[in-house]
C-alpha cells in the first residue's frame, strides 16, 4: 500500500483530502505543521507527500528541505496558495516533482504524482504574471477569514467592510486568474 503525508494547516482541507486518499486506497498520514511532519517521517516514511508552503511557525519550503534530507526517496507535491507561486518554483528546485496552486482536489494532486512530465519545472519567474486584482482581494479575504478562525464577524472588522458585503463575496466563485 502506498503511503502519503498530507501537510497543511488548515484542518478541514487536510482532512477532507486525507479521506479521499483514504477512499483511494493510500495509507494516509496527515500533520498541521513543521514539527508534526517531521515526527511521521521519521516514524513512518511515506511514499509520498503533500505539503503546503503557507504555515505558521517554519514553512512548508523549510519542511521540504527537512523531509528531503530524512527520507530522499520521498516524492513530494507543494500546494501553493495566496500568490505564492514563485515560492513553489523554489520548492521545485529544491527538490519537490511538482506545485499545484489551491484550491486543489483530489485528482488534480494524483494527476501530478502519476505524470512527472507534466511538471511545471520549465517555469521561470519572468514568465510568470501577476494575479489579477479580483484573485488577490479573493485571496487575502480567504487568509483573513482563516486568521479569524472562520468568524465572518470578526473577518469583516478587520478587513472593514460590512458583514453582509464580506458574506457576498465568499458566495462567488475565486477568480481564475
Amino acid at each position: 500500500m502506498v503511503s502519503i503525508l498530507v501537510v497543511d494547516d488548515e484542518e478541514l482541507f487536510r482532512n477532507r483530502l486525507s479521506k479521499a486518499l483514504e477512499k483511494r486506497e493510500f495509507q494516509v498520514f496527515s500533520a498541521a505543521n513543521y514539527d508534526e511532519a517531521i515526527a511521521v517521517i521519521e516514524a513512518s516514511k511515506p511514499n509520498l507527500g503533500v505539503f503546503d508552503l503557507k504555515m505558521p511557525g517554519k514553512s512548508g519550503l523549510e519542511l521540504l528541505k527537512d523531509a528531503l534530507k530524512l527520507h530522499p526517496d520521498m516524492k513530494i507535491l507543494v500546494l501553493t496558495g495566496y500568490g505564492s507561486i514563485a515560492t513553489a518554483i523554489d520548492a521545485v528546485k529544491i527538490g519537490a516533482i511538482s506545485y499545484i496552486a489551491k484550491p486543489a482536489d483530489v485528482n488534480d494532486i494524483l494527476k501530478a504524482f502519476s505524470d512527472p512530465s507534466a511538471a511545471p519545472e520549465a517555469v521561470d519567474s519572468e514568465s510568470l504574471q501577476a494575479p489579477s486584482l479580483a484573485r488577490t482581494e479573493w485571496e487575502h479575504i480567504n487568509r483573513v477569514l482563516h486568521d479569524c478562525d472562520g468568524n465572518i464577524s470578526s473577518a469583516a472588522k478587520r478587513l472593514d467592510i460590512h458583514r453582509r458585503t464580506l458574506q457576498r463575496k465568499l458566495q462567488k466563485y475565486p477568480p481564475k486568474k
